[in-house]
């Protein structure tokens, strides 16, 4: 097992490696005349991109001191986002380049065809006539005149330009007349580079803004058969995936804490992924959850995330900052059941997810809404007749087109579907793992509002 692992680290190195040697050089060999300063800054920065990246992965999983996640979180994350980016953008543009190409070909061919046309002269001519020293020819003329007295030829060898030897694709074409080959190459890697890098660093910038801005509210009507009249309208603000940690900390945490108080909720449900580290070093900014404000109070249901982040310890954290954990357990409102499960990583620990635990004696009549982070517990909740799930852990695939994968592994990437006689919606998180970045999969803090159908 140790080897397969081993083999399977070495091949993502290796195709981590292929695609940023790649990427270097469309965006920087193929972009740059030959060597000199402009080479040696992106070099430097497709050298120090993946390095931040796979220490800043590589320090928050090992538990290094909490400063230096901070300080190659930052850096590191973003770069993973941007090099996802950058691919993307490079096979459009490996798509792109050769119609640029076509079409300074025509360009190059219809100059050359109006010159003729316009009586510049054959090519054979002006060969002919380059050829000549010291010769020139007037329109009419019908033989050179004599040559123009000349300096003597100088037989030093022309300076080299400073930062290096003039290269063949430097070639400057005539000021309005046809690019010559070499140039042309230059100039088509030139605007293809340009248009990837800026496409790729917009796209981050603007995920990353939209993350950092907060999430947004959304609103979904639930019906459910079992619910009385008396718990219509009830509203539950669902919120997961937080994900506090070396890059989201304490002011984003009163963001989320905010935003969800001015739902004014009559319950805040916590389903998962609340951070990534340890009591510890996030205690701090996890302390504004304590203002979390909703009449029938806050509960909370572990991630995955939290196994790796010691769950016990942030199980008794949450205690302390008025949320109620709902470990294999359920409460009684007035209305409904509220049930929680751990979740699946638990089960590496010893404390998995126990459906008949939490829903084994409860009354099947009265309408039941389980908290459980991944949606990929839906098949148990339904087997023991729950009438709503709420999940989270997808992020929505976070990072399109991470949606894809998503969707892959889970059986509800966002929204709301029905699963025979339970229904399940899947939050896409308020926050981020990895890069503070979102693209096509806006973070929410969602509104759901139960609604009976005695009503």
């Amino acid at each position: 097992m140790v080897v397969v692992f081993v083999l399977l680290g070495v091949a993502a190195l290796a195709v981590l490696g292929g695609f940023h040697w790649y990427a270097w050089r469309r965006l920087v060999r193929d972009t740059t005349a030959g060597p000199g300063t402009a080479r040696r800054v992106g070099s430097a920065v497709f050298v120090a991109g993946p390095l931040l990246m796979l220490g800043a992965v590589v320090s928050e999983r090992a538990g290094a001191p909490f400063w230096l996640q901070r300080t190659l979180g930052w850096p590191g994350f973003l770069w993973m986002a941007l090099a996802v980016y950058l691919l993307l953008a490079l096979l459009v543009g490996e798509l792109v380049r050769p119609l640029l190409r076509r079409a300074l070909d025509r360009r190059t061919a219809t100059r050359r065809a109006t010159g003729t046309e316009a009586g510049t002269g054959t090519d054979s001519e002006a060969v002919a006539h380059a050829a000549t020293p010291g010769t020139s020819r007037t329109p009419g003329a019908s033989a050179p005149t004599e040559p123009a007295p000349t300096e003597p030829a100088s037989t030093k060898p022309a300076e080299p330009a400073a930062g290096g030897p003039v290269a063949a694709e430097d070639t400057a074409a005539p000021v309005g007349g046809p690019l010559p080959a070499p140039s042309r190459r230059l100039f088509v890697s030139r605007v293809v580079g340009g248009a990837v890098a800026a496409a790729a660093v917009g796209t981050v910038g603007y995920g990353t803004y939209g993350v950092l801005r907060g999430p947004a509210v959304k609103r979904v009507t639930v019906p459910l058969a079992k619910l009385p009249r008396s718990a219509h309208g009830f509203r539950i603000a669902v919120v997961s995936d937080i994900h506090l940690g070396p890059v989201l900390g304490r002011g984003f945490a009163q963001k989320v804490v905010d935003t969800i108080n001015s739902t004014q909720p009559d319950l805040i449900a916590v389903v998962g992924d609340l951070v990534d580290g340890s009591v510890k070093n996030l205690g701090p900014a996890a302390a504004p959850l304590a203002g979390l404000r909703a009449r029938h109070g806050a509960y909370f249901v572990t991630g995955n995330h939290e196994y790796f982040s010691g769950a016990e310890q942030w199980l008794r954290e949450v205690r302390e900052l008025g949320i109620h954990p709902l470990e294999n357990a359920r409460t009684e409102l007035a209305g409904f059941d509220l049930a929680g499960v751990n979740d699946v990583q638990g089960e590496s620990e010893g404390h998995g997810p126990d459906f008949g635990r939490a829903l084994g004696d409860r009354d099947t009549a009265r309408a039941c809404v389980l908290l459980a982070h991944q949606p990929v517990q839906i098949h148990d909740a339904v087997r023991h007749g729950v009438d709503l799930q709420l999940s989270g852990h997808t992020h929505g695939g976070q990072l399109w087109p991470g949606n894809f994968i998503a969707a892959a592994a889970n059986p509800t990437v966002a929204g709301l579907e029905r699963y025979g006689d339970t229904q399940l919606y899947v939050s896409r998180g308020a926050g981020a793992w990895g890069p503070p970045t979102r693209v096509g999969a806006p973070s929410d803090i969602t509104v759901v509002e139960l609604a009976s159908r005695e009503a």
